[in-house]
């Protein structure tokens, strides 16, 4: 990894991060949740998937249509997560699958 492609991934962050906190009060709130959700459950695309960016696709376009955050996602956070994240590979089968064990069987 070249210092470009660092300086261009910061930027996009920031970029990321301002579109953020131009979400009404409510939608960062729950982002915020979501975010440290899938940090902690890990899902080894999220460092260089569309996940998040989608997220926030996901909630202007809710912002837009002027509802609520909680109509765009239900009352379960940690549930709505983990419908986005079902079919993606986690460090944890990651790992499952490096000591012998099944993939998935992590999760249970």
């Amino acid at each position: 990894m070249s210092i470009q492609d660092i300086i261009e991934g910061k930027k996009q962050w920031r970029a990321h991060v301002a579109r953020v906190k131009a979400l009404p009060p409510d939608y960062q709130i729950v982002y915020k949740e979501m975010q440290k959700y899938l940090f902690k459950v890990g899902p080894v695309s999220l460092s260089d998937g569309s996940l998040l960016p989608g997220i926030v696709d996901f909630f202007e376009e809710g912002v837009a249509a002027r509802k609520g955050v909680l109509e765009l996602i239900g009352t379960d956070v940690a549930a709505f997560c983990d419908d986005l994240i079902k079919d993606s590979p986690t460090y944890a089968d990651a790992y499952q699958e490096s000591i012998g064990g099944e993939p998935g069987a992590a999760r249970k």
